[in-house]
């Protein structure tokens, strides 16, 4: 039988004194805080275990929000508390094995003492009003995910990201608890808070989501120093870039491109538009975009098209994007861009977050608010043409490399006129030879192409827009070749 439900007040000025008085005490690590019957689940054995859906949280209420909750075990070794919140009252749910159903082999564990949740998902008539279709998740570490209508899981997000790729090992926060406030009837948000806990930091966070055709999630944090970081990621964005028209060569692969996303859009704050196709490197890179009140910046998936893949059962055109929007001033910092390489697309490559150049003083609070758009794109203005597609190859002599770029307009059907345009493009190193401007394709797009003579460079960090009387008539492209 599960154990009797704990009630108490709750409110985020409460959360927010619990993760300062949290901070003010030394770490306790839980990993591993399970019974040992499920920190020994192997992988086969954890997917055998479900939410039974009859259980499902607020099933027979007057709500539009369905929440199942997650098994602990497998990597999921962290115990994490949720609560319903009600009229200011939060009443946990205690964990019960009664709540899962078992497939063959699995036996549920007779002790669970110290048994928690791993996480939780969120159900709402987002595709349909007939069904209730999962839309967010919230499991391992800090780690969400959520989509748009018609759109199925890619890229995820975290609370926040620690360190990484620094030397001494990135750390990863994680969300300890949660309350979840229970929405009225005609709803369209749901409010979850979070409590983030680390070595090096706690963190009181309120989430309110609306999904939708577009899924919008506001984040307000506060955060305080247990001691001095080297690095903090605020709004990190994680994805998966295996390959495309930029690195095609290096795969044997029947697709035409595999990726949750395929480039890094940034909205700075003099309102330049930059758009960074991603790669899939050798070698690891670091790239930084140092900017002054950033207004938006994210990882989007551009390609719409099944043919711009040819992957039936992966459906990558239909992966969400995710475009960060501050809110308030964030003063100067980089958007900074983490490229790992990889073989799988199993595994994430990708890492983007904002660093402020400003250092979080250790014991202070410290807030951060920003709005998440789950999203199919986010365009620039009408005026600016934008990149639809980006490729590089050798040069017909094979002396060169070739770099294609394919711009379109916020009409297709409209035909760009390249009568005006000129290409303003350089290089940090090499030389740019036979910039062209093409006529607009059949379908549309208008190609520009140029060569790079890398001689003996390393790399080079491009840089190409697109010109008209003088002003910017597109947003700018940007990409770091390399000869490894």
């Amino acid at each position: 039988m599960p154990a009797p439900a704990a009630t108490a007040p709750f409110s985020y000025e409460w959360l927010v004194q619990e993760a300062s008085r949290l901070a003010s005490e030394a770490f306790v690590p839980h990993f591993g805080d399970i019974p040992k019957a499920l920190n020994d689940l192997t992988y086969d054995d954890y997917r055998k275990v479900w939410f039974k859906p009859e259980a499902a949280i607020w099933k027979d209420d007057d709500t539009p929000f369905r929440l199942d909750l997650f098994y602990p075990g497998f990597i999921y070794k962290e115990p994490v508390s949720i609560a319903l919140v009600e009229d200011g009252v939060a009443t946990e749910i205690p964990f019960s094995t009664d709540l899962f159903a078992y497939g063959e082999g699995v036996v549920p564990p007779e002790d669970t003492e110290g048994a928690a949740f791993s996480g939780f998902r969120v159900r709402y008539p987002i595709n349909s009003p007939q069904a209730y279709q999962e839309f967010l998740v919230f499991q391992g570490a800090s780690y969400f995910r959520s989509l748009g209508r018609e759109q199925v899981y890619g890229l995820s997000a975290r609370g926040l990201a620690v360190n990484v790729a620094e030397p001494e090992g990135e750390e990863f926060p994680a969300f300890r608890r949660f309350w979840i406030e229970k929405p009225q009837l005609d709803a369209n948000s749901l409010v979850v808070y979070a409590l983030l806990d680390s070595p090096s930091l706690t963190g009181a966070y309120r989430f309110d989501i609306t999904p939708g055709a577009e899924t919008v999630i506001e984040v307000k944090a506060q955060l305080v120093l247990r001691k001095n970081v080297k690095k903090i990621g605020v709004a990190p964005l994680t994805s998966m870039f295996l390959f495309n028209g930029m690195n095609r060569n290096a795969f044997d692969d029947y697709r035409r491109a595999v990726h949750d996303s395929d480039g890094l859009q940034m909205l700075t704050g003099k309102s330049e538009w930059l758009w960074r196709p991603l790669n899939n490197p050798t070698v690891l890179q670091i790239s930084g975009f140092a900017d002054n009140n950033p207004r938006g910046f994210g990882l989007m998936q551009r390609p719409r098209n099944y043919e711009e893949f040819v992957d039936a059962e992966a459906k990558y055109e239909r992966r969400p994007s995710l475009w960060i929007e501050p809110i308030g001033q964030w003063g100067e910092g980089v958007v900074e861009l983490v490229e790992i390489p990889t073989a799988q697309e199993i595994n994430d490559n990708i890492v983007a977050y904002w660093r402020p150049k400003q250092e979080v003083p250790q014991g202070t609070p410290w807030q951060v608010n920003y709005r998440m758009r789950w999203t199919e794109r986010r365009l620039p203005p009408p005026e600016l043409l934008h990149v639809v597609a980006s490729r590089s190859g050798k040069s017909l002599a094979g002396d060169r490399r070739l770099f294609v770029i394919d711009f379109m307009g916020s009409d297709p059907s409209v035909k760009i006129e390249p009568a005006g345009l000129t290409m303003d493009v350089s290089a940090s190193a090499g030389n740019v030879v036979n910039p062209v401007v093409h006529a607009a394709e059949p379908g549309g797009a208008l190609r520009v192409s140029f060569e790079l003579e890398t001689g003996s460079s390393k790399i080079s960090e491009l840089r190409l827009v697109l010109v008209r009387d003088g002003n910017a008539a597109s947003e700018t492209w940007l990409y770091r070749w390399t000869a490894l």
